[in-house]
């Protein structure tokens, strides 16, 4: 159904219950997103012990899921443009589904390249979602709390990822798997074998549970009084303003906003992602790990519950995206300079990993920040400017590889000085970057 034959309506027109419904069914995608996205952190060190890898190739399971946001955004706009954003999200949770059904084949025959394109294929779908929902919310109430809303969505997104690696981890690993991956290198070529089919084998019943559901989703949000509501209505100043516009491209602060996203997406991956590695490298294994992405998780729902409470009444979002970005440039300086044993939650472990924690709270704000930034004043370009900050969202896929090559040729403390340079170029953006509205000096 083309978008002329597609009644939307404009946000201003929404009543209050109309608006709450919509907050609730986008929360309900952010859910998904984060259920789905933030397993990777244990699927990392599960496949790299089932499918015998190194860190470098361990970390392809990142790349594979979110290179997807390069390739699919555009295209996800302009999908979204001919058929609305009810039928897209349904299309989004059906290729979703479609990826999940492709780690049973991938896990009979143990072949970690057929994971990844499962996982490719989740991550197109997850594009098609997010080039949907984050524009929708930003949108979706005054711009002065865009920080506010997209922290809700937040909480969704990061109290989901709190709960998928904790539930993968119940129902794939079991208390005895410690002694397994003790003995895997004693065992012979063809024990071994037997051990790790039978340990892949295990993604098989819940991969499939969720193949279901998300085709089950799919037809729950497009029958849902999910509203079309008009993203790229211009007021007649922001009309009159990008009235010889023709391209993106004619505005700075969205391009460099797109970096930003790259940059931030990066260092919020690794700081999840490669927590359990890093915990590893302390002498915790993997069954005590498990549980150190949720803290690190935990850590951004508080940010985010901050947000809520003083974005835009005691704090603006302008103020709240620099505090964060110097915080992580801060916390990235701890973890390779400091160092010391200490208890903490039951764990004995370097200070430093708490750091990593830590960049969770930094991390909380940043995106939320971003987004009504770079957004601001696009009008008729908001579809289009939407999809090329998702096109950032590679940088989940991008930067964990440098990780993992720096941790493969120095060592994993070493590989997090990856995260400066990003640190770096955000509190650049948060303070002067934002503001940049013509690529002349």
């Amino acid at each position: 159904m083309s978008t002329a034959l597609t009644k939307t309506v404009d946000v201003s027109a929404l009543t209050k219950r109309d608006t709450v419904i919509s907050i609730l069914i986008i929360g309900l995608l952010f859910f998904i997103f984060g259920f789905v996205s933030w397993i990777n952190a244990i699927l990392i060190p599960y496949f790299k012990i089932a499918c015998e890898l190194t860190n470098f190739e361990s970390y392809l399971v990142a790349f594979a899921f979110y290179i997807s946001y390069l390739v699919m955004s555009v295209p996800s706009s302009f999908l979204l443009k001919k058929i609305g954003f009810k039928k897209g999200i349904m299309v989004g949770f059906w290729v979703m589904a479609a990826g999940a059904f492709i780690f049973l084949p991938a896990a009979l025959s143990r072949t970690y390249e057929i994971f990844l394109i499962g996982l490719f294929t989740i991550g197109t779908g997850l594009s098609i979602l997010q080039t949907a929902a984050n524009p929708y919310i930003t949108v979706l109430g005054p711009k002065e709390s865009a920080a506010q809303r997209i922290s809700i969505m937040g909480i969704c997104n990061k109290g989901a990822g709190i709960l998928a690696p904790l539930l993968f981890a119940a129902v794939v690993l079991k208390a005895t798997d410690t002694e397994l991956f003790n003995a895997i290198g004693t065992m012979s070529e063809m024990e071994k074998s037997a051990a790790l089919d039978e340990l892949i084998r295990r993604v098989i019943v819940p991969y499939a549970c969720v193949g279901t559901v998300l085709l089950a989703l799919g037809l729950v949000v497009r029958y849902s009084p999910l509203p079309e509501i008009n993203t790229e209505q211009e007021s007649t100043a922001v009309a009159a303003a990008n009235a010889g516009k023709k391209s993106i491209f004619q505005f700075p602060y969205l391009i460099l906003g797109a970096v930003a996203i790259f940059l931030h997406v990066g260092t919020q991956v690794i700081a999840i992602d490669t927590i359990i590695g890093y915990a590893n490298s302390m002498h915790i294994n993997l069954l005590e790990a498990k549980v150190f992405p949720s803290y690190t998780l935990f850590a951004t729902i508080c940010g985010y519950i901050l947000g809520i409470i003083c974005i835009p009444k005691y704090i603006s979002q302008v103020t709240v995206l620099r505090l964060c970005t110097l915080l992580g440039l801060s916390l990235t300086l701890l973890i390779i300079f400091v160092n010391g044993q200490i208890t903490m939650l039951g764990h004995t472990a370097d200070i430093s990993i708490w750091f990593v924690v830590l960049l969770g709270l930094a991390n909380s704000l940043v995106w939320a920040g971003i987004w009504p930034l770079a957004l601001d004043g696009l009008g008729r370009f908001t579809k289009l400017g939407a999809s090329v900050l998702i096109m950032g969202l590679c940088g989940n896929a991008i930067l964990p590889l440098f990780y993992g090559w720096m941790a493969d040729v120095y060592d994993v403390r070493t590989a997090y000085w990856v995260l400066f340079p990003c640190y770096l170029y955000l509190v650049f953006y948060a303070f002067y970057g934002h503001r940049v509205k013509r690529w002349s000096l």
